[in-house]
């Protein structure tokens, strides 16, 4: 099996990865030996590769709080690995970040998470996530399989992004907040607990 050394230096010696490397750019992902809990969003957003810290903006804090955990917890307990579908900021687009470079979860999530053999739960964040995982189709809906989240249990928990531009989703969609939250937090905390 890999070390966590080790994997990092193949990430970063992978011909794919070579432009971030050259400008001294590490992948952004965590995967402590005790996790618990994977959360499995896009990439990094451009703030979280310059700070070096996932999740560390207002979807982070949204995210924190549909889970039921503090700073703390998710940061410090190792009991949270995530393992996003690239590790790296892909980039801009016109209509916010770009898609996760094709290939990259093939080639890296196998030998990552063989670092954290007691993970339970895995959070799907977002379409690419749950594409990738629960192999859909691209013309799955995002709403449908939130909505139908107990369908992929225990195993996988589907949510939509925790970003605030999914403020307005969440208003047409109140089963979210209801239902599906509460839920959540029940599992995560049952889990972390044990």
């Amino acid at each position: 099996m890999d070390s966590l050394e080790q994997l990092v230096a193949d990430i970063m010696a992978d011909e794919q990865n070579a432009l971030y490397t050259e400008q001294g750019i590490k992948p952004l992902f965590t995967v402590p030996k005790n996790a618990r809990i994977n959360i499995v969003g896009q990439a990094p957003g451009i703030r979280a590769q310059e700070s070096g810290l996932y999740w560390n903006d207002p979807s982070g804090d949204n995210l924190r709080k549909w889970l039921g955990v503090d700073r703390e917890t998710f940061y410090n307990s190792g009991l949270f690995a995530v393992v996003p579908m690239d590790y790296y900021f892909p980039g801009k687009g016109k209509s916010g970040d770009l898609a996760p470079r094709k290939g990259f979860a093939d080639k890296w999530h196998k030998r990552t998470l063989a670092l954290a053999p007691n993970i339970e739960l895995h959070i799907l964040v977002g379409s690419y996530a749950q594409r990738y995982y629960l192999h859909q189709k691209s013309s799955a809906k995002l709403t449908d399989t939130v909505k139908h989240y107990k369908d992929y249990l225990p195993e996988f928990f589907p949510l939509v992004h925790p970003s605030p531009r999914n403020n307005i989703w969440q208003c047409k969609n109140p089963w979210f907040e209801e239902e599906v939250i509460p839920d959540l937090q029940k599992r995560v905390k049952a889990i972390l607990e044990k």
